[in-house]
């Protein structure tokens, strides 16, 4: 585990806003720490980065305990928390000749990471003028500069419009499957997370409530048949008189269970012979938004 966290709680006065949480980041991931805002998804990332003490609990980075090998472990990691740091009167290629400077970095590896970020046609234009995702872009390449080995970024698309959120989506997957980089990311675009993360953290209220893999997530949401059908309502009469169960009417289909395939055939063979048209019939599964609503309401 790239990152191994036991018991790890925090306060801030009397008020207890990360409770006993326990991640576990596989090397190699991009792990989407899930939560609305106020969950404690930004506190737990400044104790990771060791901007805040903690009252309880471990934190391990690299298998190292955070405490006694600060320096080395901080080294290794690149971080973006909330807006990047970019001065604005100066350009791209600046901003990060500037941080290369105080990192003792050459400078052709800003020219690797503007490259990397797709702004190398940008570089010499003042950052200030950039779009709010070259700004984050740039930010992530400033985080990249010394080439660390894990990335944690807080909420990196936030205020961004569909286009640059593509944009750091693709860059944060091409930093993992093509440069063997560990991503960490809150997130509470649950449905941008979907997209991208290997892996799942969902924490509300400063407790973990799920973590697992992307496949784990979808095994505990029950799959739905859902079907869209002529004379809806009598459709699903006829059905709950069969001794089926349907589970929910919209306005154009309504879901069942899903058992097997077999049963979704004779389901389209049923309604089929007893005269109700049936458009379309399909296996889904929940999406990650309506798995996240389950899961902090159950608890």
């Amino acid at each position: 585990m790239v990152i191994d966290t036991q018991g790890l709680s925090f306060n801030f006065g009397n008020q207890q806003v990360v409770k006993s949480l326990s991640l576990q980041v596989p090397e190699g991931s991009i792990y989407g720490f899930l939560g609305p805002n106020g969950a404690g998804k930004t506190t737990t990332i400044k104790l990771l980065l060791n901007l805040l003490k903690t009252d309880l609990g471990s934190i391990r980075i690299f298998d190292k305990d955070l405490q006694s090998n600060r320096i080395d472990i901080l080294s290794q990691i690149g971080a973006l928390i909330e807006q990047p740091a970019i001065y604005g009167h100066l350009t791209g290629k600046e901003n990060l000749m500037n941080r290369a400077l105080l990192l003792q970095v050459p400078e052709s590896r800003v020219n690797e990471m503007l490259a990397l970020v797709h702004l190398k046609d940008a570089a010499n234009k003042k950052a200030g003028k950039y779009s709010l995702g070259m700004k984050q872009r740039l930010g992530i390449a400033l985080a990249l500069l010394s080439d660390p080995k894990l990335l944690i970024l807080d909420e990196p698309t936030n205020g961004l419009d569909p286009n640059g959120i593509i944009e750091v989506r693709e860059l944060l997957i091409r930093l993992v499957t093509q440069y063997k980089k560990t991503v960490f990311v809150s997130s509470h675009l649950l449905a941008e997370v979907e997209r991208m993360a290997t892996h799942v953290g969902i924490i509300d209220k400063g407790e973990l409530l799920f973590q697992g893999s992307i496949k784990d997530l979808e095994a505990i949401s029950q799959p739905q048949i859902q079907i869209e059908v002529a004379n809806i309502v009598d459709a699903a009469n006829f059905l709950k008189k069969q001794g089926l169960t349907v589970n929910d009417i919209s306005d154009d289909h309504l879901t069942m269970p899903f058992v097997s395939k077999i049963q979704m055939g004779e389901i389209n063979s049923l309604l089929n012979r007893n005269n109700f048209q049936v458009f379309a019939i399909q296996k889904v599964q929940k999406d990650l938004e309506k798995l996240f609503l389950d899961i902090t309401q159950k608890a």
